[in-house]
């Protein structure tokens, strides 16, 4: 979703010996013996995730044993999900009436899942929402004001990664990055100039437009707002670069994560907009190039705001046989002392105050990347924007939208008539859920 005291991320076992002494001795009043609780806080409940098992098992292991030595009346059973199926698994877990106890799902997905989640003012009281930051814990709430959701985690604005040693041909600074798309696309081109190959990936698909300065939704929510001259210019302006080879092709896939040329296998030279948890993915399945790479603000538009995509939230289903245990557990998973301990593994932005005032956010001397990362997401959170249109259906939306770009990139459509055929898509779905 900022966005060194980190010791090598790869060393995980000294790291998570310390997450679990946190665990253990640092949760202040969140744990009490199994005897405070008695059978309210009986039973099992199912937990989801996402995307943590394969990299972050020992944490969330850690999570659970210790909860459960202290509440041996209740038992944790985790479920991970993959996070391109998390969506549409809910949903069907909802239509089939046979919910999780607490789910884990992005804020830009909330209005999917509102009507079916419980008022979780129910089960926190005033003082635990004050816990998290309100910048944050404030969109979580539905138009009627019931909070449907909590803050877990964030990646903060974005980062933008540079590999210093490809980009020696460049004449690229460190010191001075790019600051604007039309920066970095103008970068992206001296790389292709001076042989490196390609530039970056980068494309002018819902969020990027957004940074551009363009309106995607109407103030109402009821229209698209995208279908200007600006937009196609911009649309005209990456294209450009596309065909040039200085943006990757590949970048045209649906899936970020799995775009054919990245920075870790080397075949772009940088990023001008990442996440942090790319930054730990890159530390640990490409140590070179980690340490070839400088970490800087993400570039942004004209206007310099920074976007916060979306963040990591949890939720309660109205349906679940269990609500006071999964809120227990909740408070638990997202105390401060636990969101510390995460953050501590992962290059990720806490959201609860307190974990924001420990040294390990307020004072960060080191220079690795990841130091340079955590750096500049504490300098830009105070700055972020959060990118959510409020439409209900942002995931659909953004997928829409992002589908047209590629139609129109590839030859199919004009820039045109892609903005007009994404417009046509949104107001039809807009339409149906006024």
């Amino acid at each position: 979703m900022a966005r060194t005291r980190v010791r090598r991320l790869t060393v995980l076992g000294a790291v998570l010996s310390a997450a679990v002494l946190l665990l253990t001795g640092c949760i202040g009043g969140q744990v009490a013996g199994s005897g405070g609780n008695g059978e309210k806080y009986a039973g099992e409940i199912e937990w989801w995730t996402i995307n943590l098992q394969k990299n972050y098992s020992a944490y969330i292991n850690g999570l659970i044993g210790t909860y459960q030595a202290a509440h041996p009346d209740v038992k944790i059973r985790w479920v991970d999900v993959p996070g391109q199926d998390i969506t549409t698994k809910l949903l069907a877990a909802i239509a089939g009436d046979k919910v999780p106890d607490a789910v884990n799902f992005t804020s830009n997905t909330t209005g999917l899942f509102a009507g079916n989640m419980a008022d979780l003012g129910q089960f926190f009281s005033a003082k635990d929402l004050s816990a998290y930051a309100s910048a944050l814990s404030r969109p979580l709430k539905d138009r009627a004001g019931k909070q449907i959701a909590i803050p877990w985690y964030n990646g903060g604005a974005g980062l933008g990664v540079y590999r210093k040693s490809a980009l020696a041909k460049t004449g690229f600074d460190p010191a001075k990055p790019p600051k604007t798309w039309d920066d970095a696309l103008a970068l992206a081109q001296r790389v292709k100039d001076s042989g490196g190959g390609y530039g970056t990936n980068a494309m002018a698909y819902s969020y990027t437009m957004q940074s551009e300065g363009v309106p995607l939704i109407s103030p109402d929510r009821k229209k698209a707002a995208f279908n200007t001259p600006q937009a196609a210019a911009i649309l005209a302006k990456f294209k450009k670069y596309l065909d040039s080879g200085a943006i990757a092709p590949g970048v045209l896939g649906k899936d970020p994560r799995s775009y054919a040329q990245n920075l870790s296998n080397k075949l772009i030279t940088f990023m001008p907009t990442d996440t942090s948890s790319n930054l730990v993915g890159l530390q640990k399945n490409s140590p070179d190039v980690y340490a070839d790479s400088v970490v800087e603000p993400a570039v942004t538009g004209p206007s310099g705001v920074q976007l916060m995509n979306s963040q990591q939230v949890f939720g309660i289903p109205a349906g679940s046989q269990h609500k006071a245990a999964a809120a227990e557990w909740l408070k638990f998973v997202t105390s401060p002392a636990n969101q510390l301990a995460f953050c501590k593994i992962v290059a990720i932005y806490p959201s609860t105050v307190d974990t924001l005032k420990d040294p390990y956010f307020t004072d960060i001397t080191g220079n690795t990347p990841a130091d340079q990362g955590r750096r500049v997401l504490v300098q830009t959170f105070p700055k972020i924007v959060d990118a959510s249109l409020g439409s209900g259906n942002d995931e659909n939306l953004r997928n829409i939208f992002d589908e047209q770009v590629r139609a129109y990139m590839t030859g199919s459509k004009t820039a045109v008539q892609a903005l007009n055929d994404a417009a046509q898509q949104w107001n039809t779905e807009l339409a149906k859920a006024s």
